[in-house]
């Protein structure tokens, strides 16, 4: 959805192998905007836990145990049943923390950015396109930021 997060994406390389930290790091960033809206306390250890195995804290066989809970914490989501949308926003957050874990940085980013339009707008504000320019933007400028830092420091 952001089309030119995206042609970055590409221009990067950002789905090839060898990218593995670069979008694990994107995807930990974007839900780290997040964090805040995240309900289950073990999504939010989800969450440390990727950003300790980016900090070499956490090894792969941890890591890889937290990718599965994650994925099993956003597919049981009870979800909401408020009619504004704002309870769609926890559902989103922690869908982003599960994409995140799998690298999958796209849909990590693409899940942060419905969030944050769902917290501060409701249901509604997600029809509106522009609703999203200031999180895409974000997003295009930290890929961008984490895609120049060096290797090693990420």
């Amino acid at each position: 959805m952001n089309t030119k997060l995206e042609a970055l994406a590409r221009q990067l390389g950002l789905n090839e192998p060898e990218s593995e930290r670069l979008r694990l790091a994107f995807g930990h960033a974007c839900v780290l905007r997040v964090q805040h809206l995240l309900e289950a306390p073990r999504a939010r250890a989800c969450l440390a836990g990727l950003g300790a195995y980016l900090e070499g804290t956490v090894d792969r066989a941890a890591f890889d145990r937290l990718v599965a809970e994650a994925a099993r914490l956003a597919n049981e989501h009870p979800g909401s049943a408020s009619l504004d949308g704002c309870g769609h926003a926890a559902v989103s957050a922690t869908y982003a923390v599960a994409k995140a874990l799998a690298g999958r940085a796209l849909d990590a980013a693409d899940y942060a950015a419905y969030a944050t339009v769902y917290a501060q707008g409701g249901a509604g504000a997600v029809a509106e396109r522009s609703s999203f320019d200031a999180e895409f933007a974000w997003q295009v400028a930290r890929l961008a930021a984490l895609a120049e830092a060096p290797r090693t420091g990420g």
